[in-house]
Formats: C-alpha cells, structure tokens, sequence
C-alpha cells in the first residue's frame, strides 16, 4: 500500500493551501537558534533538526496527515525531545509522484539542513531518493512506502522503515487462506500499478505454497475503474471459493461497495490486505464492509495498554480514531528517541548503528515489534469488519504471528 487513491475525509479543507510549504511545527522548536547538525543551541541544550516528508496535498494528503498526526501527537508528548536533543521539526510536501517527492526530500536536506528525514508515502519517491539519501549520510525513516525493494534489493545503511512491506501484509493472508478451507480457489484482484503487483505477488507465493491455487486473477486500471461490475462478473464465473484483493482509498469504498451490491459477499466472501478497510474508507463503505476479512499490522481495536492510551490521546486531540499510518509515525519518532538516548552524534553512520541496538519496541500501539534487516518483523493480526456500539470496526479475529519481510 505504497499509494492510494483521494477519498473524501473529514476537515480535508485543513489541507487547502499547503503545498509546496514547508514549516517548522509549532511547539516543537529546538533550544535556540542553532537547529541544524545536533549542534548545541542556547544554554548547551543539543538540538535535532528533522525534515518530515509527506504528501499535504494530492491524492495522498489525508495518508499525510494522519502520518503528521502521530509524529506531533508522540513529541508532544515526549517534551518535544529524543534522549536530550530539543527537536525541530521541518514540514515539505511530499505530493503524490516522485516529481514532486523527490524533490520535497532534496530540499530538507540540501535547503533545510535537516539531520533525518522522517515520512514518504509513494514507493517510488523512497526508491527515488535513495542515492540522495547515501550521497548525505543521513537517515531516512520511511514512516509508509511498501515496497519491497525500499528495505530488500535497493537496501541502504541509511533507509530504516517504521512501516511494513506489501508482501509482508498480504503473504499473511495468503498463508492463512490455505489453512481455512480455500485451497480449491481463490481470485485475486488489486490495481495495475506497482504496489498492486507486489500484494498479488506476495499472496500468491505463500497461498500456493500451503497448497492453495489461484482460479483467476485481474487488474484493473488505477485511478479510472468506476464500474468493477465486468470484473465481478469473472469473479462469479471463475469458481472461486473466496477472493481477495488489494484496494484503497476510492478505490476500495467503490469496490466493497459493488461486491456487495453485486450480491457476491454471500456467496464468496472478500478478504484482502488491511488497506481496504483502513480509515476512513470504513464508514463510507457501511453494511456493504460487515464481514470483510484483511491483514494489517494494527487496528484500533487493538487491547494493549499502549494502544488504549494512544488511542485515548490521539482521539481526545483530533477527534477521530487512528489509523496505521498514525502508529507508523509516531514509531518513527519512537524509535528514533531510544536511538539517540545512546548515540553520540547525529550523523547516519551513528544513528543508523543506534537503531541496530534498539530491540524489542514493547510500547508500540501495534505491539512488540523489532527491526529485521532495517524493516519491521511485527505481528500481522487477522481482522473482520464488526459494528461494536453501532460503530463500524476492524475487530480482531486471530493473532497471525510476527511476520518478517518476505524473502
């Protein structure tokens, strides 16, 4: 779930006006005027700069400010520091293509001076920027981008990432269908696009590997499906059993919507990766989403003492429950902190040899999790769409395991 597709959200108009803008966030200033290079500010206080890459406007805007949500929400709560670095946080647009998000990251760093970069959503800008990233010797945490590559082919010592990988949400799923009566079939379906790609890839490989087969399979164009009707009608044909898919955004308010319009929901039940029933999309799906089955490595619903307080701040301040994207950042910012409680300066080769040392993140709202190979091995939960207190939920069904990045 590299990228998504726009959808409607509550208070997007917050949104209008900040692109191209980039600023420091109040409240979160470093000691001083000396902010760049974990230098000391005022009094000797050290100070951390750190450009947060997200997409405040574009397709991805409501992805970025669930992202710049979590970030603000931990250091707020943290006195606006990581160990004894004042942070000052530096905000670029990221947009929604790498034209736009790689120059967003070159700038925090060659403009801004900033000593790590904390954010982007799109694959293809962290792909993007990786050599950038190289070139400068400083740290990238990507808070989102799936791609495989990001922390697997393209791996640099300088990219960690709070987030997940697409195979790693979508292989859990496929596992677990092969132990649940599926294997004579199942149809997949997601996106033409990268990351669609990716999740059918990684489903695939593990649902075969448990002995499943895969009846049919499509990809509709991203960004110009409206009408999924001549692909539900495949569905229907193929003698599927049960099918799964990858949608987000629109997309996937469009998709559940029509599957159960369609009349197939009763007959072969939808599961897919956690993306399509994650945010917002879930109220605007209704009734059409009870019952949809996915994988994903949070859910609000999560019954965790972590959990239950950031889920009690982060809704007391912004008036909605959190989404993945907000956890993702604010582990960014979590990790980060126990790297720097150690570490003697803020160049990449140190921070990243800190964030190697960090362990076993006990307090996460997703749970226990720890790097592996620079990505998380984190548990996958399965989840089922269930109205509690006449609210729609992802409701948690199984604790799949910890999953690593698949090979």
């Amino acid at each position: 779930m590299a990228e998504l597709p726009a959808f409607p959200r509550r208070k997007l108009l917050l949104l209008v006006g900040a692109a191209g803008a980039a600023a420091a966030l109040p409240g979160l200033a470093a000691c001083g005027s000396s902010v760049g290079g974990g230098s000391s500010g005022g009094g000797g206080a050290k100070a951390l700069k750190v450009g947060l890459v997200v997409p405040r406007s574009g397709v991805y805007a409501v992805v970025g400010t669930d992202l710049q949500r979590g970030w603000e929400l931990w250091l707020e709560g943290h006195g606006g520091k990581f160990g004894d670095y004042a942070v000052t946080t530096v905000v670029a647009d990221e947009g929604e293509t790498p034209q736009t998000g790689v120059p967003a990251v070159q700038k925090v760093l060659q403009s801004d001076g900033v000593d790590v970069v904390v954010g982007v959503v799109n694959s293809a800008t962290a792909l993007g920027v990786r050599d950038t990233i190289a070139e400068s010797k400083k740290i990238l945490i990507v808070a989102n981008a799936g791609a495989e590559d990001i922390t697997g082919k393209a791996r640099s010592p300088y990219i960690w990432r709070s987030s997940f990988t697409n195979g790693q949400i979508s292989s859990a799923m496929g596992a677990h269908l092969a132990q649940s009566g599926f294997k004579d079939g199942v149809y997949a379906i997601a996106p033409d696009y990268a990351a669609g790609t990716e999740v059918i890839a990684g489903f695939k490989k593990a649902f075969e590997a448990g002995g499943g087969k895969v009846v049919g399979q499509a990809k509709p164009a991203l960004g110009k499906t409206s009408d999924y009707q001549p692909f539900l009608s495949g569905i229907q044909g193929s003698g599927a059993k049960a099918t799964f898919c990858f949608f987000s955004g629109a997309e996937a308010i469009t998709f559940v919507r029509q599957y159960a319009q369609f009349g197939l929901a009763k007959s072969i039940p939808l599961y897919g990766s956690g993306f399509l029933t994650e945010g917002n999309v879930l109220p605007q799906q209704a009734d059409a989403a009870l019952g949809v089955q996915t994988t994903l490595h949070y859910t609000d619903q999560l019954d965790n003492p972590a959990n239950k307080d950031f889920v009690a701040k982060y809704t007391a301040k912004y008036g909605e429950s959190p989404s993945c994207f907000s956890v993702q950042a604010w582990d960014a910012a979590n990790v980060l902190n126990r790297a720097l409680r150690s570490a003697t300066a803020v160049d990449g080769d140190t921070i990243s040899a800190a964030l190697g040392g960090v362990g076993t993140v006990e307090d996460s709202p997703r749970g226990p999790w720890r790097f592996e190979g620079q990505t998380p091995r984190q548990t996958i939960y399965l989840r089922r769409v269930d109205r509690v207190g006449g609210k729609l939920v992802n409701a948690v069904v199984q604790d799949l395991g910890q999953q690593s990045q698949p090979a």
